[in-house]
């Protein structure tokens, strides 16, 4: 098992046919430094991919004539970028639908710009380079994440039993390793909800990952940070 490391830069497909809402996406990721490229159709957006390399694809689901839904299963499991799908539907069945298609992330709009940059960075860690089949498996402080089945084994091999809004958590954490998370972030990310509407639901689930990690370890992986979020602080690999 080794590290990979990350790339410097990353090409962006945006795929959304809302104009305002593609270009203040652009504008946000070409502003951190990402190179981005537009469509508005899945026609478009094949054009694109055939011309130049991606790494990342943003796409919405529902697009005029073929959907974001026929792109995402005919580009997931191939060489080609990591997908991020976008959805105004907050439905859990279509956040199912697109992950059982291939998609590596999902997320209900609008999507605040941080949180996009955010998702953006993970997708490029998993990526690990942009080339090669993407790696379902995290190694941390010993512990093995795989996010394809959705199991956290411990270092001594018992697999731990995690709540869907635990798993969410924690994946996410890692994939921004040693960077805090903030704590409305992880709110939108587990439920796609407003904060008002979830009060303090995410600080229990972060008490009860910090219990069942830290009953099989020797040191303390979750850190909070008040006022700010919460940290993984681990040195994250790829398998």
């Amino acid at each position: 098992m080794t590290s990979r490391a990350l790339p410097e830069t990353a090409t962006v497909l945006l795929v959304e046919d809302d104009d305002v809402l593609r270009q203040e996406m652009a504008g946000y990721l070409d502003a951190q430094g990402y190179t981005v490229r537009e469509a508005a159709t899945v026609t478009a957006a094949r054009e694109v991919m055939e011309t130049r390399p991606v790494d990342v694809m943003v796409l919405d689901v529902n697009l005029p004539g073929e959907n974001g839904l026929s792109l995402c299963r005919q580009v997931a499991g191939t060489d080609g970028p990591a997908i991020l799908l976008l959805s105004a539907l907050g439905d859990p069945v279509d956040r199912i639908v697109g992950l059982e298609l291939g998609a590596d992330d999902y997320v209900v709009k609008p999507i605040p710009p941080r949180e996009l940059l955010a998702r953006v960075k993970a997708l490029m860690r998993r990526r690990a380079g942009g080339k090669g089949p993407r790696s379902d498996i995290r190694l941390f402080a010993g512990f093995r994440l795989d996010v394809g089945a959705r199991q956290l084994t411990a270092p001594n091999g018992v697999l731990l039993l995690l709540t869907p809004g635990e798993f969410t958590i924690l994946s996410t954490l890692v994939d921004h390793a040693r960077s805090v998370v903030s704590r409305d972030e992880l709110l939108t990310i587990i439920a796609g909800e407003t904060v008002e509407n979830l009060g303090r639901r995410v600080d229990l689930h972060i008490s009860r990952l910090r219990r069942k990690i830290e009953a099989q370890s020797d040191a303390p992986l979750i850190r909070t940070y008040r006022g700010m979020g919460y940290m993984l602080d681990a040195r994250v690999t790829l398998e």
